[in-house]
């Protein structure tokens, strides 16, 4: 991680000695969970928060658990990735099956997809490693670019259209993604457009590195899918206030329909 978009809070901690008391909370549909040290935390169909009764959602999914003075959040299921995204999405990972990373930031969220239906969780804990740079702060206040990307204004209201519920959700931490055929008809879209356009588009975010984009064998169009939309919007590259594209470009296609 570099130095310009991170660094060391002013009242970092320096007590790091494994078994040292830092709470951390967990967030889900309005309701918190306080989380031990002393103990492991699943995430999932079933454990310690069960998420939802979805059968496409591993039993056990995620894992918290505090080491060697540091939260770490570990994705211990067989088939399904996360996004997790901290400092207001200007820094993201993906956790794929078996990998784990550590919490170093006050707040982080992480959002995942299994089959239809897009989750969001959120991490809170009063001591951080890590806090953001004045430089993303400024970034982040609209001044400046933290990771310029040019997408036509067609790619853009393609991914505005996929990413629609997740942005329309207000204190919700559920959204169901739409299908390909759904937001084609949103958009007033032959599938043939959409699709070439939806492969521009992670063809595009693939080249500047982000993952779970690339098709090819296994990689299912619905995966494909829910990981732009993650990515979108954990790391604010489509917000509420690009809503209206979506409307004005439904009444420019029908408007040349007549």
């Amino acid at each position: 991680m570099s130095d310009n978009l991170m660094s060391a809070p002013d009242s970092a901690p320096t007590d790091t000695v494994p078994g040292a008391e830092r709470p951390l909370r967990v967030e889900f549909a309005g309701e918190w969970f306080t989380v031990s040290p002393r103990a492991r935390f699943s995430i999932g169909r079933e454990g310690d928060l069960e998420v939802d009764d979805n059968q496409y959602l591993h039993r056990h999914f995620l894992e918290l658990s505090f080491n060697d003075g540091l939260w770490w959040l570990a994705n211990v299921g067989s088939r399904l990735a996360a996004t997790v995204s901290s400092a207001g999405g200007a820094v993201q990972s993906w956790l794929s099956p078996g990998a784990r990373m550590p919490v170093v930031f006050a707040q982080s969220v992480i959002v995942f997809t299994a089959g239809p239906t897009t989750y969001e969780i959120g991490l809170h804990t009063e001591e951080a490693h890590y806090a953001v740079s004045s430089q993303v702060q400024t970034s982040m206040s609209g001044e400046t670019t933290v990771m310029p990307v040019s997408f036509t204004p067609l790619q853009r209201v393609l991914i505005v259209a996929l990413a629609e519920p997740m942005l329309r959700r207000e204190g919700v931490s559920v959204s169901e993604l739409p299908s390909s055929s759904a937001a084609a008809a949103r958009l007033g879209w032959t599938m043939s457009k959409f699709n070439r356009k939806l492969d521009n588009v992670c063809d595009k975010l693939d080249r500047m590195g982000v993952q779970g984009l690339r098709g090819g064998p296994g990689k299912l169009a619905t995966n494909r899918r829910a990981r732009l939309v993650e990515y979108a919007v954990s790391s604010q590259l489509v917000t509420r206030a690009d809503l209206p594209l979506l409307d004005d470009e439904a009444l420019r296609n029908s408007t040349e329909e007549d």
